[in-house]
């Protein structure tokens, strides 16, 4: 049986439109792959998600996406490479952040078979202790958050406990006085009954 016609729009929910576009990007990588090897072709995939995110599949036989590029560039007569290399400085910036975050990645996952050195242990101690104080100001400003809910659900609460409590007294006050018609209590002494004549 089969799923019926689906109507092909953006999918509104962020969560299901990313879970989607994984499942249609392998699907298409997959497609890709297969096309490559059944029809020996050599082709270049690439995709960038709605985040910006690069994704590219080539021909395996392929060494780099360069070499694809240059042929097309040969073949329509249009210069794709030269926009790329305009912006490789920018390109060589980001790679080189990334590789430096990826360095101190490996630095802050201790490998127990090195024998690290006395200063590189109080650099990474150091570093854990900045990461742990950025921890424990964020704990500490969501609980300081939730108190302040909590305490004034208390205030709510005691505002509206006085103000029963006020009513409470001027019926009994009634009562005394006598004004305003008869109070009785039921039998229990739960129901207050007020009659005015």
């Amino acid at each position: 049986m089969g799923r019926g016609k689906m109507e092909i729009k953006r999918i509104e929910n962020p969560t299901q439109r990313q879970s989607t576009f994984y499942k249609r990007r392998d699907g298409l990588f997959k497609k890709a792959k297969e096309l490559s090897i059944l029809c020996d072709t050599n082709l270049l995939l690439v995709i960038f998600s709605s985040s910006g995110k690069l994704y590219e599949f080539h021909t395996p036989s392929v060494p780099c996406s360069r070499e694809l590029i240059e042929r097309y560039e040969m073949v329509t007569q249009t210069k794709v490479w030269n926009h790329c290399v305009d912006q490789g400085a920018e390109v060589e910036k980001v790679e080189n952040l990334c590789e430096l975050l990826e360095k101190e990645l490996r630095f802050m996952t201790i490998d127990e078979s090195l024998d690290y050195s006395l200063p590189v242990l109080e650099i990474l101690e150091q570093n854990l202790e900045v990461a742990m104080n950025k921890v424990r100001m964020e704990k500490n400003r969501k609980i300081n958050g939730e108190m302040g809910q909590l305490q004034n659900m208390v205030n709510d609460q005691q505002q509206k406990r006085y103000g029963l409590c006020e009513k409470l007294a001027n019926i009994e006050a009634l009562r005394e006085m006598g004004v305003g018609g008869s109070t009785s209590f039921n039998s229990n002494g739960l129901d207050l009954k007020l009659g005015f004549n």
